[in-house]
């Protein structure tokens, strides 16, 4: 968690902000839904996973959600909730807006006792359309209580790629 959030605080300078900038639909009072398919890797196995998520921006550029996941394919299903807090470096000048943001995880595995980590993400929302992003970035879990024997590892790095529509 000490690495991946000063290496996204050093780039940040790299991207204009405009001392005008309009926060658009990561303006406080906006509603964000986000969608998540693809594949995830746990207890040696390969996962489906579906997800939704949903956010509020309390003030500009930062925003509060809730994400749940559903991975399934595997021996074991596993049902993933995390609360989280995000900021955006909106720019209007810009079609590319840069995130930081902090989770807590809360992982219910069949027939395995609950996983609960905390971690941070960054990256960047690519506008593709008026009030769509496509979201490319990194998450770091740090699981809270952990035992390597059990989970192999207590920390972990994955990217993150989603779809992002505001209201």
């Amino acid at each position: 968690m000490n690495r991946l959030l000063p290496a996204v605080l050093l780039l940040l300078p790299a991207f204009p902000v405009s001392a005008v900038a309009e926060p658009g639909m990561f303006g406080q009072g906006h509603t964000q839904l986000s969608v998540v398919v693809g594949n995830g890797y746990a207890l040696d196995e390969s996962y489906f996973v579906v997800g939704a998520g949903v956010s509020y921006y309390v003030l500009n550029g930062l925003g509060v959600g809730l994400s749940f996941q559903k991975w399934s394919g595997g021996s074991s299903g596993i049902t993933k909730y995390a609360p989280f807090v995000q900021y955006v470096f909106y720019q209007s000048s810009s079609s590319v807006q840069p995130y930081v943001g902090a989770l807590y995880s809360h992982t219910v595995v069949e027939s395995m006792p609950d996983i609960n980590s905390v971690g941070e993400r960054a990256g960047i929302n690519i506008a593709s359309g008026r009030n769509g992003y496509i979201t490319l970035g990194f998450v770091q879990e740090i699981y809270l209580d952990c035992q390597e024997s059990v989970q192999q590892t207590c920390r972990e790095t994955y990217p993150e790629l989603g779809l992002t529509f505001g209201f």
